[in-house]
This record gives structure tokens, C-alpha cells and sequence, in this order.
């Protein structure tokens, strides 16, 4: 939680080497890894680093026992949080001071094809909208925040998962 002096501080130090790291190589790419291990019904661990497991299963309506968000809110929780670590690094990179920085997510999708097992009839698969409102305290004029937004918006990697095509390749091992 911010305390009255605002969010705990990003290392703008570190985050100027990690910038300045970005510039010198610009084509760099990072591998990410998750190992997904079915634990039976539709609950699964998820497996990355060294932390312990990301908890992903489904809400009862869709045959889980509730235990942990679900693949699509997970997708969600991933997007919020990739959003805000944006607003916030940019912000330090600005010298804007954030108080507060907290975000509404929803996003609609159509169910009824059950993981294509049901109704598979033409209709998008996924998310076809996503909305996000930031309340956003910060040392800073509103026109400025509406640019920090903006310019997040265009940088986050998983914003840019959600609205560009991603090659992906699916096979048994």
C-alpha cells in the first residue's frame, strides 16, 4: 500500500542502467519460460523461476473449485499489472511523484464455445474488448498523466500481446 509520501520509490539509478542497457543493445530478446503442470480438474500450477506456483483454475460456473483467478482473469491480472509498472517507471524516468496508482480492469469474452467443446459456431475467441481506468494521484497536471497513459499504452509488452498478432506455435512435445 502507498504510504502519505507516495509509492515505494523505483531505484531511478537502476532504472537508468536498464534504460541505458536498452539503448546500447536495442535487439536484445528475452526468453521467458513458464511450465504449466495440470493438478487435476481444472486447476494447474504454474511453474516460473524459482517462485512458488502461480495458482491459475476456474470459477465454479465453469466446472472449477474456485481456487485461483482463471486463465482469462489471470490475462487481465497480467495486463493491469504490466500497465502499472509502466506508469510507474515512467513516471521516476519523468520525475513525476506517484501517490497513488491503482487500476479497473474488464474485459468481455463469449463462453459458450466451453474450450471449444460447445457452441463452435463463428464468434470470436478471447477477449473482443478491454477496458482499463487508472486513478492516478500524482505530482503532476492532468495532460501530463493523459501522456504518461497514452505512452504506456504504446510500451507495454503485454498490452501489445493483446492488440497485435503474436506468433504461436502449439505442439505435443
Amino acid at each position: 500500500m502507498p504510504d502519505t509520501d507516495g509509492l515505494a520509490p523505483i531505484d531511478k539509478a537502476g532504472l537508468l542502467k536498464l534504460i541505458e542497457s536498452g539503448k546500447a543493445n536495442p535487439q536484445a530478446i528475452k526468453t521467458l519460460k513458464c511450465k504449466t503442470i495440470a493438478e487435476g480438474r481444472f486447476r494447474h500450477l504454474n511453474m516460473i523461476r524459482d517462485l512458488e506456483p502461480y495458482i491459475v483454475d476456474e470459477p465454479p460456473g465453469l466446472l472449477g473449485d474456485d481456487t485461483a483467478p482463471n486463465p482469462s482473469e489471470a490475462a487481465l491480472a497480467a495486463l493491469g499489472s504490466c500497465i502499472a509498472v509502466g506508469i510507474h517507471a515512467n513516471a521516476v524516468a519523468r520525475g513525476i511523484k506517484i501517490q497513488k496508482l491503482e487500476l479497473d480492469l474488464e474485459g468481455d469474452l463469449n463462453i459458450t464455445a466451453v474450450w471449444g467443446t460447445g457452441d463452435t459456431s463463428e464468434k470470436p475467441v478471447g477477449f473482443t474488448d478491454v477496458r482499463i481506468k487508472v486513478d492516478l494521484e500524482a505530482d503532476a497536471p492532468k495532460a501530463e498523466l493523459d501522456a504518461l497513459v497514452a505512452h504506456v499504452k504504446d510500451w507495454s509488452p503485454v498490452a501489445n500481446t493483446y492488440t497485435r498478432p503474436v506468433n504461436l506455435e502449439l505442439g505435443l512435445k
